[in-house]
């Protein structure tokens, strides 16, 4: 009854038969609903809410509440009571905990930044300190070395700015038809892969561009999981409601607590990564209206799905 999750139990005649009281204030202004039928509950409610549950899937959305925006997530289960099939609701409030997240984010957005601005920054000083002494007296065989070093520590700096702005900047994808073959064969030149299983007879309905970077991201991570580049696989299959592009490898595969941090920004293992490749994969997916799944493979490595949706032809 105390929990702060709304949670209401509907029969399979459409009326409640539990609500409890953090319920009732988001549904009835804190007055009993047990009894009443839903669809009327819900057609009273804010229309966000109202669209929300009108979905029927998980998701989040957003109500204007006393003034002030809340966010809340939404789940929806189906299950069995008695041999009767009933739904269970759950709404909860997200606010709180979705502000606490975004400045926890920000403040390792801007760690992880301060790191390598400084790891950059620090030996440019100092070998402009050493250039403008070896100038000084004439060294200028060795000025050569001092100007090689600084060339590769501000490109290495341009190209992690680069990685941040075109995460931030991923515009809205640009969906176009795609032939598989010609496709993969321009992506086994940049990263070399083994392609399994036959190739889908309906091409591809996606960004190109985008698709050809998440996948170039997941095959680098292949590259560099430790196993045999010759053990990297990529296999296209056609789904009933869509098209799933998995890329597998045999590497050391992924620990439980990497698994579940493995899509969220600026989380990576690396000593020098940046946290972007399997995120960007991520965005890129859900962009398209897709999603990426990640999965340790049965005698070692990992199996990295990119699954989008088929085309509206097809």
């Amino acid at each position: 009854q105390n929990t702060p999750t709304a949670l209401v139990l509907v029969e399979p005649g459409g009326h409640v038969i539990y609500a409890n009281l953090a319920a009732r204030h988001l549904l009835n202004a804190g007055k009993a609903i047990q009894g009443m039928a839903f669809d009327d509950l819900v057609a009273a409610t804010p229309a966000p809410l109202a669209q929300a549950l009108a979905s029927g899937s998980d998701g989040l959305f957003s109500v204007e509440l006393d003034g002030e925006e809340e966010t809340f997530q939404l789940a929806l289960r189906a299950f069995s009571l008695q041999g009767r099939p009933h739904r269970l609701i759950q709404i909860r409030r997200l606010t709180r905990e979705l502000a606490r997240q975004e400045v926890a984010t920000w403040k390792k957005a801007i760690r992880i930044i301060s790191h390598e601005l400084n790891n950059s920054l620090g030996p440019i000083r100092s070998l402009a300190h050493s250039g403008r002494e070896l100038a000084q007296r004439g060294d200028v065989a060795r000025l050569s070395m001092v100007f090689d070093t600084v060339a590769e520590r501000t490109h290495h700096l341009e190209s992690f700015i680069q990685g941040y702005a075109r995460f931030a900047r991923l515009p809205s994808p640009r969906h176009e038809v795609v032939a598989w073959g010609p496709f993969l064969d321009a992506l086994a030149r940049q990263y070399p892969f083994v392609r399994r299983g036959e190739l889908p007879a309906d091409p591809g309905w996606f960004d190109r561009t985008q698709v050809e970077q998440a996948l170039i991201n997941l095959l680098k991570n292949a590259h560099e999981a430790g196993g045999a580049s010759s053990a990297i696989e990529l296999e296209v299959t056609s789904t009933g409601q869509g098209v799933r592009l998995a890329v597998a490898d045999r590497g050391a595969g992924m620990g439980a607590a990497v698994l579940a941090n493995a899509l969220l920004p600026f989380y990576s293992t690396k000593r020098a990564g940046s946290g972007l490749g399997l995120a960007l994969v991520r965005e890129i997916a859900e962009a398209h209206g897709g999603r990426v799944q990640l999965v340790n493979r049965i005698g070692g490595g990992l199996c990295a799905t990119l699954i989008l949706p088929r085309s509206p032809s097809a």
